[in-house]
């Protein structure tokens, strides 16, 4: 299957922290883009000469709705070509080439288990949209827990807006900590110790990882030596 390219345009950038924003992008040519939670697009950036160096692909972070508008949240990266383009020459009107939906890291039809969502920085955009999308449609549940790292409370991507999901979403719980901020009320430390502890007594769930390399490949690590199958982690690599 040939997936077709589309041409986007920005209709909204808002800076979400010192060095992360959020793109709102419209594609004119489809009524609607659909896509399952937990999908990607690629964009096709003038970077390079080579097509395989110029593509980038982000987790989309809204869920679908419907429309034909879809959201990206993009951390600029030290040395990163394709954020910095983004960064420093994407305006709110400009166009953007990229095709999608792709990817295969969806939730199954139906949730039989506690659900983990553990991520680190801009992970947190494939388990916004499927929250949101969770609660949207009443879709049955065993609990769900998003537990989002981050070294400051300044660098907490939704947190207010997750912490307003978790009041009006039954069996949802929003667990942010933060490895290097003393003055923090809440989990302090790595996400690893949080469903190490939630966990003692193994019983039945299913964990979904997204974020850089090294978090996942620790989580994959300490999620098997509690226990579980591999089959039970599904994981979004960044990076």
């Amino acid at each position: 299957m040939v997936e077709n390219w589309y041409t986007g345009i920005v209709t909204k950038i808002v800076d979400a922290t010192h060095n992360t924003r959020r793109f709102w992008i419209k594609i004119p040519e489809l009524e609607r883009f659909d896509f399952k939670p937990g999908q990607f697009v690629t964009l096709d950036l003038p970077i390079h000469e080579k097509k395989n160096k110029r593509w980038r692909s982000y987790s989309i972070a809204s869920h679908p709705d419907g429309s034909n508008e879809i959201e990206l949240v993009i951390v600029l990266l030290e040395g990163g070509v394709g954020s910095t383009y983004l960064f420093n020459e994407i305006r709110e009107g400009s166009e953007l080439t990229l095709r999608g939906p792709l990817g295969v890291f969806v939730l199954p039809e139906t949730l039989e288990t506690e659900i983990f969502f553990i991520c680190t920085g801009t992970g947190i955009a494939p388990f916004r949209a499927m929250s949101h999308y969770l609660n949207h449609h009443n879709i049955p549940h065993n609990g769900i827990h998003l537990i989002f790292g981050s070294r400051y409370e300044k660098d907490l991507l939704y947190a207010e807006e997750m912490r307003q999901l978790e009041q009006s979403f039954p069996g949802f719980h929003y667990i942010p900590t933060l490895s290097r901020q003393d003055d923090w009320s809440g989990r302090k430390g790595y996400v690893h110790h949080i469903y190490e502890e939630m966990l003692q007594d193994k019983r039945p769930a299913n964990f979904y990882l997204c974020g850089w390399k090294n978090m996942i490949d620790e989580a994959k690590q300490r999620i098997q030596a509690l226990g579980y199958d591999r089959k039970q982690i599904h994981l979004e690599l960044y990076g």
